[in-house]
């Protein structure tokens, strides 16, 4: 299980990130753009240039970043930018953990199967904060 800060930009999200490498250092673990994501998502040709995730490790941690898209939603508002992103062990802990912490907030993503491969969900809890839960895989030994 894991807590990672996740931060959301509306268009500069890899200038962002490549300040933060700057002064933490260390490489990418991973940089995907909204054009690397399946056709059927609907993001405008001017948009597909955009992050839409990139991860930067900083000691036990990782910083997690993407841009917003036209058409998922309203973009980012500086100074609550930000989410929380849960990594349990199990589908079973992701599901429970989601139903508590959706429980009196905003589900803005039900829990499902994503195209990257991980079961994934995103909700806004009763206080304002945003959370992400993303279930990896079992990897078989």
């Amino acid at each position: 299980m894991t807590l990672n800060p996740y931060l959301t930009f509306t268009d500069n999200c890899r200038e962002a990130f490549d300040f933060y490498r700057s002064v933490f250092g260390g490489e990418f673990m991973v940089v995907q753009t909204f054009g690397d994501g399946p056709p059927d998502m609907g993001v405008p040709e001017e948009a597909l240039g955009r992050i839409m995730h990139i991860s930067l490790p900083i000691g036990e941690s990782v910083l997690m970043g993407s841009d917003s898209a036209p058409g998922f939603g309203d973009g980012p508002v500086v100074g609550t930018n930000f989410s929380i992103a849960y990594s349990p062990e199990s589908r079973e802990r992701a599901d429970e953990v989601f139903g508590k912490l959706s429980d009196g907030g905003q589900v803005g993503m039900p829990m499902q199967e994503m195209f990257w491969g991980s079961y994934f969900g995103s909700c806004t809890d009763r206080f304002g904060i945003g959370w992400q839960v993303n279930c990896e895989p079992v990897q078989e030994a």
